[in-house]
């Protein structure tokens, strides 16, 4: 082998080195907070407010191993020698290491405390629960213990119509303006009509439309039709904000479908909507499957749209309002907020696993053309 070809392939496994390290880099950064919210969400709240979620790993912790009452003939004010170490009040509570590498810490105040022996071992903080999802779905009450040792009874929070609310409005808001544009991208691929240019540039520049400016005129329109806190409503509307990218994703992939297989069908006899549903929408899956994934995950997350049009009611409120609302009420109870918000990313990571193959296909849709 050649010095030149030599160091072209050791250009070329640098360059290989680099790229999957930057993405298996990005990969880390995203899946990271994902994996810690899933443990976080099945941890007690005793634990999420006393260690991290990467406490569930090995590693060295004091753990004690002895407790006992302190000796009458302690003075606190002075120093004590307590298990063969000397110190005083202050150094015992932050904890006084011995020759045999245990510490002794005191613990409570100089009239009422406990002293603890401890020794440094390795352990795993594994005391999973399946409350929080009980206490977020179900509504399930639960306790809570005060400082003062008090305990108070919190009913839960319900997800359980929140998600269905969700689920009844992201399934038609997605399936909607699918078919929808995929009749006007035909229309505009593969139909001759007047104004056929100019009307594809206008479904292009309403892309760079900013949604919030439309609100309001379309909320006055449903406020007339008395459309305004329904589900329709709110259909109608991810279907228009939907379309314009929805219509310029299929125009290019159903342009760049080989035209022999059109013409043939035309000389067969077949209409327009024939060719559409037995030749246009099989072949287009790929690009239809990737903006569904899109859609999806708008209409999903959306709080927006679904405030302004539906409304916060607790019948039809979505599940991203619930959240908003728990946060709210709830932000310190992080073994629940983690619950709920892992509740709300499981749907979209099975919609989006399940089309995943599809997405890469559908997201190059008509950027080669043969």
């Amino acid at each position: 082998m050649s010095s030149k070809t030599q160091s072209i392939t050791r250009k070329r496994l640098v360059s290989d080195i680099i790229v999957n390290g930057v993405l298996l880099l990005i990969v880390l950064v995203w899946t990271i907070p994902t994996l810690g919210l899933l443990v976080s969400s099945f941890r007690t709240r005793f634990d999420i407010q006393t260690s991290g979620w990467w406490w569930i790993l090995p590693h060295r912790e004091w753990v004690t191993v002895e407790e006992m009452q302190p000796d009458d003939n302690l003075d606190p004010d002075g120093i004590m020698e307590i298990s063969g170490v000397s110190g005083t009040f202050e150094e015992f509570r932050e904890g006084v290491s011995t020759p045999d590498g245990t510490k002794v810490t005191w613990v409570g105040n100089k009239r009422l405390a406990t002293i603890q022996i401890q020794e440094r071992k390795w352990v795993m903080r594994t005391d999973f629960t399946m409350e929080n999802y009980g206490q977020v779905l179900a509504g399930k009450a639960y306790e809570i213990q005060s400082s003062d040792g008090s305990i108070k009874t919190v009913q839960g929070d319900n997800f359980t119509g929140s998600f269905l609310n969700s689920l009844t409005i992201a399934v038609p808001a997605t399936v909607i303006p699918i078919l929808i544009a995929a009749f006007a991208a035909y229309g505009f691929a593969w139909m001759s009509f007047p104004g056929r240019k100019p009307l594809f540039t206008m479904v292009v520049a309403l892309m760079v439309v900013p949604l919030q400016i439309a609100l309001v005129p379309i909320l006055k329109d449903y406020v007339r039709l008395d459309l305004n806190g329904t589900f329709l409503a709110v259909w109608l509307a991810h279907t228009g904000f939907g379309l314009p990218l929805a219509t310029y994703l299929l125009f290019n992939y159903i342009k760049g479908l080989p035209r022999d297989i059109l013409e043939s069908a035309f000389i067969d006899g077949a209409s327009h909507f024939t060719i559409f549903t037995r030749l246009i929408l099989p072949l287009s899956i790929p690009a239809l499957a990737s903006f569904a994934i899109f859609q999806f995950l708008w209409v999903w997350n959306d709080y927006l749209i679904a405030l302004v049009f539906i409304g916060a009611k607790p019948d039809v409120q979505v599940l991203t309002m619930r959240i908003a609302e728990m946060v709210g009420s709830r932000g310190s109870d992080w073994h629940l907020l983690t619950a709920g918000a892992f509740i709300s990313m499981l749907l979209p990571l099975i919609v989006f696993f399940s089309l995943q193959r599809f997405f890469v296909r559908g997201l190059l849709a008509g950027s080669v053309k043969g």
